[in-house]
């Protein structure tokens, strides 16, 4: 694929990966493996509260094709397919879940070094459209994306955004929710490997007249170790460790508390990926 400004959705997703990837408040186990035919497997079980549940997942790749299959606890198998520059500079994406007959969805990317554009149905009675466009270079890019239903005739839903990209920093401007909440996000990496980081990040709702800055960031203590922490100004704290124990092997430790709260204790998750 070329490069350009990327799609829709990665506007704001560097700022949201590092105040939301890895924090959890339960407890799950994965473990990867390879086939000696190319078939990557991963099973995963997870337990919240006094529920548990798992599922396995297998990854296959042959030419420009890629094979993802998951099925879970209950039975129920999701599949997607994704084909790459069968028409240059395209992916498709095909995605259905079994016994879920009206789960099914395609969706068209066309990548250009200045527009990326994505068009996605949902195969169901009463189908969604979705279309998203991105214009720019890889360092400013400015888009929109809206649902439209056929069937009722109207919008889904409909969104704007703007970035600015530099090596060292990320800025973003997010009006979503149908123009009823805007989103702006900056994160600013303080080494060339961008494992430390500062973010911060404002959402403005304009019905419920509230707004929540949050402010969070993440530092490698070493080449194995890293610790992140955010805040909000709602008095939620996260704090997050996260360590390789042997090669791409790696448990998580993170914690959850309410700062204006105290009474109530705090939750806690554990994670642990084993891959060979």
């Amino acid at each position: 694929m070329s490069s350009g400004p990327g799609l829709f959705s990665d506007i704001g997703r560097k700022a949201n990966d590092l105040l939301t990837r890895d924090y959890l408040t339960d407890q799950k186990l994965s473990v990867s493996s390879t086939s000696a035919n190319g078939v990557g497997i991963t099973s995963t079980a997870t337990k919240k509260g006094g529920l548990s549940s798992g599922d396995v997942r297998a990854l296959y790749k042959y030419n420009n094709i890629l094979v993802d299959v998951k099925v879970d606890t209950e039975s129920k198998i999701a599949t997607t397919l994704t084909f790459t520059d069968i028409v240059p500079s395209t992916k498709a994406i095909t995605s259905f879940k079994f016994p879920d007959f009206n789960s099914g969805k395609v969706e068209v990317q066309y990548y250009h070094c200045h527009a990326n554009l994505a068009s996605a149905i949902s195969l169901n009675q009463t189908p969604t459209i979705d279309l998203s466009a991105t214009l720019g270079t890889p360092s400013f890019a400015i888009g929109a994306e809206a649902g439209y239903e056929p069937s009722s005739g109207r919008f889904t839903k409909y969104t704007a955004g703007i970035s600015v990209n530099k090596p060292e920093a990320n800025a973003s401007i997010i009006l979503c929710d149908k123009g009823d909440t805007i989103k702006a996000s900056y994160i600013h990496n303080l080494d060339e490997l961008k494992k430390t980081a500062a973010v911060g990040e404002i959402t403005r709702r304009f019905s419920l007249n509230e707004n929540t800055f949050t402010v969070g960031g993440s530092y490698a203590v070493d080449n194995l170790t890293m610790v992140k922490g955010k805040l909000n100004n709602h008095g939620k704290l996260g704090a997050l460790l996260q360590h390789e124990i042997i090669p791409k092997s790696v448990v998580t430790l993170s914690s959850e508390m309410d700062t204006k709260a105290l009474d109530k204790s705090p939750k806690f998750g554990l994670a642990l990926a084993l891959k060979p």
